[in-house]
C-alpha cells in the first residue's frame, strides 16, 4: 500500500544523492537543498548501504528512483550502484541527473546495467556562457547528450534553468536543439533554495511569457498530477516541460517525494533541514529492515506543504 502523509500526498518517489563532490560550479544549484560541506569533507553512503534503503524504499512501494548529487558520476562505483538498485524487484524507473560531461564515457555502461532516464543540465549552446555559468566545456556536456541518446534512454531530458540577462533569449534556439537532437526540453524557473539572495534578484525570471508562447503553439498540453502539477507542452515535433520553483502552491501541494541526502538521513522537503531522519546511523548499528521502515514511516509523516498558502 503506498504511503501517504497527513495531507493525502502519496509518496512514490525517492531521490538518492550520492555525493556533494561536483566537477562544476554552478551558482544556481540547489544541491537538493543539502547543507553545503567543503569538497571532499562530506561522509557518504557504501554502494551497499544505498542499495539495501533503497530496497526497503522499493518495499514500501516507494518504487520510483533517481539518482543525484553533487554529480553521480563522480563516484567511482556508480555503476555497481546503478546496478544494485535497479536489480531489486518492483524498481519501476530508474533515472539520474547529471551535467553530462562525464556521461560520453559511461552512458552505454549505465544503461547496461539499468539506468533509463537522465536529465542533463545544459544551461545554453554558447560555450561562452556556458564557461561563465559553470566553469566547465560545453563541448563535454554535448557529448553526453549524444551518447545517452545513442545509448537508448527514454527520454534524454535537457534541464535548462532560465537566468535573467543571461539566456533568456537561448530558448527558441534551445527548444529547436531538443528537436534535432531527440530530446526533452525542461525550462527551470531558478529556485532561492541554496542561492545567494541577491543572485536571485538579479537572475530570476518567471516563466509566464514562456508559457504563453508555448501554449500558442503546443498541439496539445499535458498537465503531470504527481509531478508538481507540471505542465508539459507537446509542440510539433518536440516536448517542452516548465518546471516552476517552490513558492507556489502547485509544487508543496502535488509533491509526491522524499529524499536521501548524500550523508544517508531522511530530508521530506526540498526546503527544510530542521527535520531530518538518520537512517544511515541505525543501519550502521545493526538495524532490521522492519526498523528502517519505520523511518521511513515517520519521514512520510514529516512531510508537509511548506508552501500551504502561497
Amino acid at each position: 500500500m503506498v504511503l501517504t502523509d497527513n495531507c493525502g500526498r502519496p509518496l512514490l518517489n525517492l531521490r538518492i544523492a550520492l555525493t556533494q563532490r561536483c566537477n562544476l560550479r554552478c551558482d544556481y544549484c540547489h544541491r537538493e537543498g543539502e547543507e553545503n560541506c567543503a569538497q571532499g569533507t562530506a561522509e557518504e553512503m557504501s554502494v551497499d548501504e544505498i542499495v539495501r534503503i533503497a530496497r526497503v524504499a522499493v518495499s514500501l512501494d516507494i518504487s520510483r528512483i533517481k539518482l543525484t548529487g553533487g554529480e553521480p558520476l563522480m563516484r567511482k562505483d556508480i555503476c555497481e550502484i546503478v546496478k544494485g538498485v535497479a536489480a531489486i524487484p518492483d524498481v519501476k524507473d530508474l533515472s539520474m541527473t547529471t551535467n553530462g560531461t562525464m556521461l560520453g564515457f559511461l552512458a552505454e555502461e549505465l544503461h547496461m546495467y539499468g539506468l533509463r532516464r537522465v536529465n542533463i543540465s545544459l544551461p545554453t549552446l554558447s560555450a561562452e556562457t556556458y564557461t561563465k555559468l559553470t566553469e566547465g566545456r560545453i563541448e563535454n556536456t554535448l557529448e553526453g547528450v549524444k551518447a545517452a541518446v545513442a545509448a537508448g534512454f527514454c527520454p534524454v531530458k535537457l534541464n535548462m534553468v532560465v537566468l535573467n540577462g543571461i539566456n533568456v533569449e537561448a530558448v527558441p534556439e534551445m527548444i529547436d536543439f531538443a528537436k534535432h537532437s531527440g530530446t526533452i526540453l525542461q525550462l527551470i524557473e531558478l529556485d532561492p533554495m541554496n542561492v545567494d539572495d541577491a543572485h536571485y534578484l538579479i537572475y530570476h525570471k518567471a516563466l509566464d511569457e514562456h508559457e504563453e508562447m508555448l501554449r500558442q503553439k503546443a498541439l496539445n498540453v499535458e498537465t503531470r498530477r504527481f509531478m508538481h502539477n507540471r505542465r508539459v507542452y507537446h509542440l510539433p515535433d518536440v516536448i517542452v516541460e516548465v518546471v516552476h520553483p517552490i513558492e507556489n502552491r502547485d509544487f508543496c501541494v502535488h509533491c509526491t517525494r522524499l529524499r536521501l541526502t548524500s550523508n544517508g538521513k531522511l530530508k521530506p522537503c526540498l526546503m527544510r533541514n530542521d527535520n531530518l531522519i538518520d537512517i544511515l546511523t541505525p543501519m550502521r548499528r545493526g538495524a532490521s529492515d522492519d526498523e528502517l521502515k519505520e523511518l521511513f514511516k515517520r519521514a512520510n509523516q514529516e512531510r508537509e506543504p511548506y508552501n500551504r498558502n502561497a
